[in-house]
């Protein structure tokens, strides 16, 4: 009798320890999803918010390009125009902010914008290879619209005389094994296009 009732007893405590460890389980893969499902708010909507941005910046390119379309079919004689002076800006990793150096460079092309008053500006934006294409064609145009924020706040160049395209990682100026190919690839190409008389 004694041995049935250790076995019942031991039964009863095993059943319940099976009843506590189910309920723990049971907690915690709901915590889990939860969490999971909170998790995925958060990256759809940051989706969502790359989305809008994205599709914001293409509109407002469409808008620039019919712009600079404009100008460049307003400007007479345009067959006669040629790149008369260059320059190159280099940003780092996934930024598109203009530091001391590039700032002198585009103090260069905004006096040279000053000097040639019907002269146009071409701003190419860049990127190396790392992300994907669609982010570095926007990161692309980010660093060309703040390098055309720059020469319009500092130097009062007019919108519709610079005209802006990004090329992504399209165009590499490094290949991949070269030296600091990464670095060399970040950057903003400046033309100033003037009438050759």
């Amino acid at each position: 009798m004694r041995t049935v009732l250790i076995i019942a007893g031991l039964a009863t405590m095993f059943a319940a320890g099976c009843g506590v460890n189910k309920q723990y389980v049971a907690d915690e893969i709901a915590a889990s999803e939860t969490r999971t499902g909170t998790e995925l708010q958060t990256v759809k909507g940051q989706t969502d918010a790359n989305a809008a941005e994205v599709q914001r910046l293409q509109e407002l390119s469409r808008q620039l390009g019919e712009k600079a379309d404009l100008a460049l079919n307003k400007a007479s004689g345009f067959e006669n125009y040629q790149v008369i002076w260059s320059g190159e800006i280099n940003f780092a990793f996934d930024s598109y902010e203009i530091d001391g150096i590039a700032a002198s460079i585009l103090d260069e092309a905004g006096a040279k914008m000053e000097q040639v008053p019907h002269a146009l500006l071409e701003i190419e934006g860049h990127t190396d290879r790392t992300g994907s294409s669609g982010y570095n064609l926007l990161l692309g145009e980010k660093r060309a619209n703040s390098a055309k924020r720059y020469l319009a706040d500092k130097f009062g160049v007019s919108l519709y005389r610079m005209f802006i395209n990004s090329f992504g990682e399209e165009k590499p100026v490094a290949l991949p094994d070269e030296r600091n190919a990464a670095s060399k690839n970040r950057r903003v190409r400046l033309s100033v296009w003037g009438l050759v008389q």
